[in-house]
């Protein structure tokens, strides 16, 4: 069985920051073109500064060589596969049905990792769900908000 201790923490950030960031750049009124690219550039650029502090956090803490390389590289994989799908979702489906699709295809894959990672633990995996989902749902209200109030602050023509 797969253990979901060597993605949980890049598959979570992935989800969680892909869900914030379609609804958030949505919510500013964003292209197409412009929630690809930040999906993009958060999915590769910001995944490898994140593989790397994990990969220093690790030797710090001492870890074999062997095992901190093979975290590093399951999370940065791990991050570059959920972001995919997320860019896959913007691309086949018209707006605003993406956005829609995207928070349950986050949802789905955050209560699995929570659900997996529960039964892994020995804990009741409801509680360990909606805690999660709730968090999630936090950072997707304060995405579109903060969408909301960029779009407010720089209004574009016709808007």
């Amino acid at each position: 069985m797969l253990n979901p201790r060597t993605f949980s923490f890049g598959g979570t950030s992935a989800i969680v920051t892909s869900m914030g960031l379609i609804i958030g750049l949505r919510a500013a009124n964003a292209e197409m073109a412009t929630i690809v690219s930040g999906l993009l550039v958060v999915g590769l650029a910001d995944n490898m500064t994140d593989s790397l502090s994990i990969h220093m956090y690790q030797e710090a803490e001492k870890l074999e060589g062997r095992a901190a390389f093979r975290a590093t590289l399951t999370n940065f994989v791990a991050r570059v596969l959920v972001a995919i799908s997320f860019v896959s979702i913007v691309l086949a489906f018209p707006q605003p049905y993406a956005g829609i699709v995207a928070l349950v295809w986050g949802s789905l894959l955050l209560a699995s990792i929570s659900y997996l990672l529960a039964r892994a633990r020995g804990v009741g995996p409801a509680g360990e769900v909606g805690k999660h989902l709730a968090v999630a749902a936090l950072v997707i209200a304060t995405s579109r908000a903060i969408g909301w109030w960029i779009l407010y602050q720089f209004p574009t023509e016709g808007h």
